[in-house]
């Protein structure tokens, strides 16, 4: 279960802004590992108020997966990109580490089939 705590900063966090986080960051889900408690904290907002030519805004998610952590910061002239961007760098980050330890996994279970196959020899 994912649970999400959102904060603004250097903006008015808006019900339409809320909404559009809380649904990015639902598509977490389907790449959660469903019997461990997860938090996602969100902040969305500007940087400054004092930049010379536009608005910087960024988003920023911590998501925390049991005792894994891992983090995505974005920060773009649109808000509603920046939240995208967020997005999909906190998947890249989840899906390369379920790789990384499903080879690690497949790298074991070869290893102990080898050492099963000499022993097998043997006798």
């Amino acid at each position: 279960m994912l649970n999400k705590h959102i904060k603004a900063t250097n903006i008015e966090l808006t019900e339409a802004i809320r909404d559009y986080a809380e649904k990015k960051v639902d598509t977490l889900n389907k790449f959660i590992e469903k019997e461990k408690e997860s938090l996602a904290e969100i902040e969305v907002g500007k940087t400054t108020n004092h930049h010379n030519k536009g608005e910087i805004f960024r988003a920023e998610i911590n998501l925390t997966m049991g005792d894994k952590q891992f983090r995505a910061v974005s920060e773009t002239t649109d808000l509603y990109s920046a939240i995208d961007e967020m997005r999909d760098q906190i998947v890249r980050e989840v899906k390369n580490h379920k790789s990384k330890s499903r080879a690690l996994f497949r790298k074991g279970h070869q290893k102990v089939k080898d050492i099963m196959k000499g022993f097998r020899d043997r006798f």
